[in-house]
Parts: C-alpha cells; sequence; structure tokens
C-alpha cells in the first residue's frame, strides 16, 4: 500500500511551502507527491490525473486542506466516491481530520463519517451561493431601482459615425480603419455599423 500526497495552487505564482512541509511531516514520500498548477474549478489536471492512474486498492490520498482538492463541492464529491469507494482508496485532509476515511470513533469508521462531514460541508457551500446570488439579485434591482447602470460605459462615436460605417459597408475603407478612427475594438466598430444599418433598414421600412 502506498501513501500519495497532493499538492494544488492556483497559479505559479502562489508558494506550494507550507502544503509540502504538511507531507513531510505526514510521512509522504517526495516521490508519491503529485503537484498541479492550475485552478481548482474542475479535475482536469495533470498530475491529479496521474495520480489516480497510480492509485490502488488501500492506497492513501494526503492533501492539507478540501479547497486544495477542489473548489467545486458537487466534482470534490464525485470524485470522494471515485477514490474511496470505486478504487478503495482512502483520503485524509491534514486540516480537518475528521475528514480522513482511515480513522474509527465511537465505533464509527472513517469512511461513515468523513462522508457525512463531508455532505455537510457541501450542504453549507451550496447554501451559501444561494445566499449570496439572491443578496446579488436584491442588490441589483434596488441599485436598478435608483437608476444605476451596469455593464461597460457605452461610449460615444459621434456624428460621423454613420458615414465612416457605410464606407467600411460599401468596401472603401477596412474594419481595422474604421475602429481606428474612433479609437475602439473591431468588433465595437463592427457593432455599431450593423446598429447604424438596420436603423435604418428599419426607417426605410416604415417608409
Amino acid at each position: 500500500m502506498s501513501t500519495y500526497g497532493y499538492i494544488r495552487v492556483s497559479s505559479k505564482d502562489q508558494n506550494p511551502d507550507r502544503q509540502y512541509e504538511a507531507m513531510a511531516n505526514s510521512g509522504v514520500n517526495k516521490t508519491n507527491i503529485f503537484v498541479d498548477k492550475v485552478s481548482g474549478k474542475n479535475f482536469e489536471r495533470p498530475q491529479y490525473k496521474k495520480m489516480m492512474r497510480k492509485l490502488r486498492k488501500g492506497d492513501e490520498v494526503i492533501i492539507l486542506s478540501i479547497d486544495r482538492l477542489g473548489r467545486n463541492y458537487d466534482e470534490i464529491l464525485d470524485q470522494w466516491r471515485i477514490i474511496t469507494k470505486e478504487k478503495a482508496a482512502h483520503i485524509a485532509v491534514i486540516d480537518m481530520p475528521l475528514l480522513n476515511t482511515k480513522s474509527e470513533r465511537n465505533g464509527l469508521t472513517g469512511i461513515f463519517i468523513a462522508d457525512l462531514v463531508l455532505q455537510i460541508l457541501a450542504y453549507v457551500a451550496e447554501t451559501e451561493r444561494s445566499f449570496i446570488k439572491k443578496r446579488q439579485a436584491e442588490g441589483i434591482a434596488v441599485a436598478k431601482k435608483k437608476g444605476v447602470r451596469f455593464g461597460a460605459e457605452r461610449k460615444e462615436l459621434g456624428d460621423e459615425l454613420e458615414t465612416y460605417c457605410y464606407l467600411w459597408i460599401d468596401g472603401m475603407i477596412t474594419l481595422d480603419e474604421g475602429a481606428a478612427k474612433f479609437d475602439v475594438s473591431q468588433s465595437t466598430f463592427y457593432r455599431r455599423c450593423m446598429e447604424v444599418r438596420n436603423r435604418v433598414d428599419m426607417t426605410s421600412c416604415q417608409e
């Protein structure tokens, strides 16, 4: 049976030293430590996948904290199931001793306790997300009533816009030249030209 350590930092600039120290204190061999420098939004991570391919029944995965495993609790629960049920391996979370599937307390197996704690954490996280979304929606609604505008401020391009739009439509200037004239991106110039053309077309139809 082998013990593996999994370390994750969100970017190359973050320091994983504390996680390395925790692995050393837990007796994890350096050759069995897998490190990913990626976001925790999903499990499409090269080193995590490599570790999972090596994982066998009775092995153990050690992580410093649950957020090092991932950020999305639905996916964490799924990976937890794969490790503990499908692969019949163990997990230990150093910063949260209750999340240790090898331990046993008062006759209850570590797997049962850890599963229960993880389900509670997932429920709390989901409830918190819903609460935050609700408060954001309420705040936006109140702000809109007060006249607050959201999103990037629309840049006014002046009276020459229509002229340059038709120069571009007629092929007399390039999209890049039109965008440069008004100091906007090509996509913004294109979108405004489409608005101009649609507005003219609508006026023609009404006439």
